[in-house]
Formats: C-alpha cells, sequence, structure tokens
C-alpha cells in the first residue's frame, strides 16, 4: 500500500469516528471538499439529515469498522451499527429493540479530503430487528 493510500485510510477513519460515532456533524467542513458528490444521501445536507436521524432514533448506537482497504483513490469500509430503537425511525415508534446492522460505504478521497461518497445498509435486517421479526 502506498503512501497515499495509508493516508486516505487515515481520513476515512477519522470521518468515521468524528462523524458517525461523535455526531460531529459540522466535521464535514474539515472533511469534504468544495466539489464533494453525496451519491446515497442527494447532498451533504441531506447526509447531515440522516445522520442526524439515527440519532435521534438510536441514541446510543455505534459505527465499529470491521474492513477497511484502499486502491488509488477509493477507500471501501464495511462497517457493523449496532443502537437501540429509542427515537421515531421513518414513523415507526420506539420499540426498544436493538439492531445489529452490516453496512458498505464507498469513499473517494482526493488531496485529503472525500470528494464522493454512496453506502448500502442492510435495511431489510434493520426493519427486521426493529419490529422484533
Amino acid at each position: 500500500m502506498n503512501t497515499v493510500e495509508q493516508q486516505n485510510l487515515k481520513v476515512i477513519s477519522e470521518f468515521v469516528e468524528q462523524f458517525w460515532n461523535k455526531n460531529d456533524f459540522a466535521c464535514t467542513d474539515q472533511f469534504l471538499s468544495d466539489d464533494y458528490q453525496e451519491l446515497s444521501y442527494q447532498s451533504t445536507e441531506g447526509l447531515k439529515k440522516f445522520a442526524a436521524t439515527i440519532l435521534e432514533s438510536f441514541p446510543d448506537k455505534r459505527y465499529v469498522v470491521e474492513d477497511i482497504m484502499a486502491k488509488d483513490d477509493k477507500v471501501l469500509v464495511c462497517m457493523n451499527v449496532k443502537g437501540t430503537h429509542e427515537g421515531m425511525f421513518f414513523g415507526t415508534a420506539p420499540t426498544g429493540n436493538t439492531i445489529d446492522v452490516t453496512l458498505y460505504r464507498q469513499y473517494r478521497v482526493v488531496d485529503g479530503k472525500i470528494r464522493e461518497h454512496r453506502g448500502w445498509i442492510d435495511m431489510v435486517t434493520m426493519w427486521s430487528q426493529i419490529r422484533g421479526n
């Protein structure tokens, strides 16, 4: 792995910790490039809104990086999120059920800033766990 790939891994690891675990939504100014493209949540504001929804719905949520790899300017992350459904989640009242869900995120990092993001989360499992099915 080259130095740029190592730096890109560090950028993404720090972003995951700051944004998703410490709920520092303002850190996007530090980590995202001016020409950032959000391919899952439509925009930077959409990303923040989704993260706020997750925080409100699962206030004890914690993201754990299970695997992370870099190739050139791309970084792929496999994560797990666990939490307790204690707030409204897309119209579903709190159930007190816990979630344990796998998600993947792909980032493109250029000059130390995240330029692009797309994510996939296992929503079928998440909804099943929320509803207790």
